[in-house]
């Protein structure tokens, strides 16, 4: 370790540039991680907020709640701690605006995913042409009691309330009545739902036609959702790859630049031991070095009111 620091203290220069590109990498594989943590939440924000466990959909949709319709009697009888849903992909059209493509979910008032939104503002919708959506629609710069249409429906709808954290598969949610997911579905008779969730983690439903799922299978089925993950940790898995080799490419050109110095101080009777730790020590020294400067810059600049 004294052989180390010593080295280190000598050639500044050098063993910055090697903590700078150790940093600059570590950069790299946090905003890829963040990145790929934060399309992964947008994914699932909606479904995570519920605080389900057990989704039921018609046996033939492919675990995809958009394509599923359950009947009156495939939803049988439920309980407090069920809800239906009916979801929907729509487009948020009105004037000054571009057009915003969400996906609308229809509930019902007295069930608990309704009493259980939190708003950030605003209230809960209590007519068919009220709807709280999520605040992308604030950003978008819709405010409350702002109007617009949804796909080619004439009739305008009016934000009542802004809830935080609701997307489903990285598109805002509109949360509106279950009566108004019929008529944007157009279904006049027949389906009365897309789903049925539970916050019982053994419910299953015993009806023909529909099967019950985990809430991470559902998750899992999400369009895109898996291929995304997958791509993001292969891209991330070969960028550590690669910057070990670079990390160790360097290490064994500064190595070689110092046999001379080793072959000198092994004719004094230094230990080829000693010679070695010193080169594993200055290795290890850098490389910690660069990552805690790297987590730590990093970390404030997520957090600005931790800067100094």
């Amino acid at each position: 370790m004294f052989l180390a620091l010593k080295e280190i203290k000598k050639e500044k220069f050098r063993s910055s540039l090697i903590v700078a590109m150790i940093v600059l990498i570590g950069y790299l594989i946090f905003i890829l991680t963040s990145l790929a943590l934060g399309l992964a939440q947008q994914n699932t924000d909606a479904i995570n907020s519920w605080g389900i466990s057990r989704i039921t959909l018609n046996a033939n949709a492919n675990v995809d709640m958009r394509q599923s319709f359950l009947t009156k009697e495939q939803v049988g009888k439920l309980s407090s701690k069920e809800a239906v849903i009916g979801e929907t992909s729509v487009v948020a059209k009105a004037k000054h605006h571009k057009a915003l493509s969400a996906v609308f979910l229809g509930l019902k008032k007295q069930q608990f995913i309704y009493k259980n939104i939190k708003l950030e503002s605003g209230r809960n919708a209590h007519s068919s042409h009220e709807v709280v959506v999520d605040t992308a629609f604030k950003n978008s710069g819709y405010k409350l009691g702002s109007k617009f249409k949804l796909n080619d429906d004439k009739k305008k709808y009016t934000i009542v309330g802004f809830t935080d954290k609701a997307k489903l598969n990285i598109a805002p949610v509109v949360y509106g009545q279950l009566q108004t997911w019929k008529s944007l579905r157009g279904i006049m008779m027949g389906p009365v739902a897309s789903a049925v969730v539970s916050k019982n983690a053994n419910y299953k439903t015993k009806q023909s036609g529909a099967k019950t799922y985990s809430k991470q299978q559902v998750i899992q089925k999400l369009p895109g959702y898996q291929a995304q993950n997958s791509t993001f940790v292969m891209m991330i898995g070969f960028l550590m790859v690669i910057s070990l080799i670079i990390i160790a490419v360097f290490m064994y050109i500064l190595t070689m630049q110092k046999l001379p110095n080793y072959a000198v101080l092994r004719a004094q009777g230094i230990p080829s031991r000693v010679l070695v730790g010193a080169t594993v020590a200055q290795s290890v020294l850098l490389v910690v070095s660069g990552l805690i400067i790297g987590v730590y810059t990093f970390w404030c600049w997520r957090n600005p009111t931790l800067r100094v």
